[in-house]
């Protein structure tokens, strides 16, 4: 009943249900990777960031057709994220299908105790510093906040990279409290729903923990969700310039209905819109500046960009 109504609606048992929870605190057993439904095909949205997926070579995109030579095909979104987790250890065995490979490709890993540490940040040369968030948590505003503090230790900093690449999102209060970091004033995003519960505006409190210095976050078909509020919110406010290619567009919020015995539904309830009113579910976010090199490149044309202040001189490039 529940996947009759989206792909990200579900019921959860009480072993989903553990598993959800886990994934909020930010540690558990399995390979490490976002897994959706697309278009009827299980899905990697993005692996995370030192996981056995990512060392393994799984790319955002990648569709899985069996696991342990078990084929996907008729099982439940759940079951498969029952199955690739597990004891650290542990061996899987996954199957999927790659856009630009023409035969199937399979991947056999080892299951590890995934932490998921949702920022990691360092200094890219004075001045200027690089932020990865990797995904949405509950203590990732604190993270993010914290990490600044010691960013400026080292020295004042003039501008700064977000990457959100291969975010695959979490949850909507903590992607508020990143972008809020950032802001002085205005809206952040708002949803709206079938019901009155699900209308709401988020709204940026004056405080810029950058003092306004610039920022460019880079974005690619693995951000997602969360993810995309952020890059949204700094876009539309002319706050910050997207450097990358088209984000994933999931724009559904899903809110978690406990029930009795650690049993849950997930059921979407509203979609979120940028504060320009730009809903991106299905569509994704466009980049400012589209850009495929490889990392070290694009790190080197982000510095660029902020050396040349992106709220002006890379808005007259842009034209």
């Amino acid at each position: 009943m529940m996947r009759s109504l989206d792909d990200h609606s579900a019921y959860l048992n009480s072993t989903d249900f553990d598993a959800l929870e886990a994934n909020t605190r930010g540690e558990f057993g399995g390979i490490g990777i976002e897994l959706g439904l697309v278009d009827g095909y299980f899905t990697i949205i993005a692996p995370m960031d030192h996981t056995p997926a990512q060392a393994a070579g799984i790319q955002a995109g990648d569709r899985i057709t069996a696991l342990d030579g078990d084929p996907v095909k008729g099982k439940k979104l759940m079951d498969i994220v029952n199955a690739l987790r597990g004891e650290p250890g542990s061996r899987v065995i996954m199957r999927v299908v790659r856009e630009e490979v023409e035969e199937p490709m399979e991947f056999s890993m080892r299951r590890a105790v995934i932490h998921l540490n949702s920022v990691r940040s360092r200094m890219l040369e004075p001045g200027f510093a690089y932020m990865r968030i990797s995904q949405f948590q509950s203590n990732t505003a604190e993270d993010v906040s914290a990490a600044l503090r010691r960013l400026k230790q080292e020295a004042p900093l003039q501008g700064l990279v977000m990457d959100l690449r291969n975010n695959p999102g979490g949850t909507l209060h903590a992607s508020v409290q990143v972008a809020d970091q950032f802001l002085e004033r205005g809206l952040i995003v708002y949803t709206e729903g079938r019901l009155k519960s699900s209308y709401a505006k988020y709204r940026a409190t004056r405080g810029d923990l950058l003092n306004g210095a610039p920022i460019v976050v880079l974005i690619n078909r693995g951000s997602a969700s969360a993810s995309e509020i952020v890059a949204g919110a700094l876009q539309d406010h002319g706050r910050a310039k997207l450097v990358g290619t088209r984000s994933y567009g999931k724009g559904s919020v899903q809110s978690v209905v406990p029930l009795a015995q650690d049993q849950a539904l997930k059921i979407t309830t509203a979609h979120y819109f940028t504060p320009n009113g730009r809903s991106i579910h299905k569509r994704g976010i466009e980049p400012d500046i589209e850009y495929r090199g490889d990392d070290n490149a694009m790190l080197d044309q982000a510095v660029d960009l902020l050396k040349m202040n992106p709220a002006t001189s890379l808005q007259a490039r842009l034209k």
